[in-house]
């Protein structure tokens, strides 16, 4: 993608970054999930969403981003908007569901939520409950980009978690800075291995700071990023970022050993998202 065709909206490229994680760089791990359905009293929430309604997503917290044209990605999913087959509250969880069914010039329908426009936050720590999708092709994510984007990587991306269905409990956090991106072999990424990631939630949580990023699975660190010099191009991170929650279909990563049909539909189960602010 060159900077002149730029779109915050269709922006995440991701390559081949992580496929050759070495193996003694990644963690194990398999503990079970006991995380609280309660917001946490001693924190300040700032913005949350528990997903206890029914019906389409609260539309005053979540816009989407519509359309089946890749998103730098080479996906194979186009992106609805307000379509309950493929993002709905029910049962006190958030479900993006991907399908196999035609749409437009696609052969996969799905949706990605994000916040922007009605939500940033600047510093903080987020918490995300959710059960994976599995299967081959399957490409969910919980992911962070700067409310005014002008240039990637430049202006900074945190994706606190990764899971692509052919390597299947691999899950995977990163940043993507100027300095530090994939495009030139230098990106900052680990691996957690959560064996039952897509057969039970496990909280997904970044705590971010003026001075590094820590990614953890249910309290467990796996992945710090600092800001030890001090410059924009490696340290983008002193800016509102949103939120976005999606589940591709294929692409240059998730679609690296194919897509196996006969998995679909696939569901993505987000049980609540939460924000707070550091003390």
């Amino acid at each position: 993608m060159t900077k002149s065709n730029f779109n915050p909206g269709i922006m995440r490229i991701k390559l081949q970054h992580i496929f050759n994680i070495i193996i003694s760089g990644t963690f194990l791990f398999s503990a079970s999930n006991c995380a609280s359905k309660k917001p946490d009293s001693i924190r300040k929430l700032i913005w949350n969403d528990e997903f206890n309604g029914k019906g389409l997503p609260d539309a005053t917290k979540w816009n989407y981003d519509v359309g089946g044209d890749g998103y730098g990605n080479n996906e194979a999913q186009y992106y609805t908007k307000n379509r309950l087959e493929n993002a709905r509250v029910e049962d006190g969880n958030l479900v993006i569901e991907a399908k196999k069914e035609n749409w437009e010039k696609n052969k996969y329908t799905s949706a990605r939520l994000l916040t922007k426009g009605k939500f940033s936050f600047q510093y903080g720590t987020i918490e995300v409950r959710a059960k994976l999708p599995k299967g081959r092709g399957t490409w969910p994510a919980i992911w962070m980009m700067s409310e005014n984007m002008k240039e990637w990587p430049e202006d900074g991306e945190l994706d606190i978690m990764e899971h692509v269905g052919f390597n299947q409990g691999f899950v995977h956090a990163s940043v993507h800075t100027k300095k530090y991106n994939h495009i030139i072999g230098t990106q900052k990424t680990d691996t957690l291995i959560v064996k039952d990631a897509s057969e039970k939630f496990h909280v997904y949580k970044a705590d971010w700071t003026p001075e590094k990023i820590d990614v953890y699975i249910d309290d467990q660190k796996f992945f710090t990023y600092e800001n030890k010099e001090k410059t924009y191009e490696a340290w983008p991170f002193d800016q509102p970022y949103f939120i976005i929650l999606n589940l591709a279909v294929g692409g240059f990563w998730g679609g690296k050993e194919g897509i196996d049909d006969t998995i679909f539909p696939q569901k993505y189960y987000i049980d609540y998202v939460r924000v707070y602010e550091n003390k």
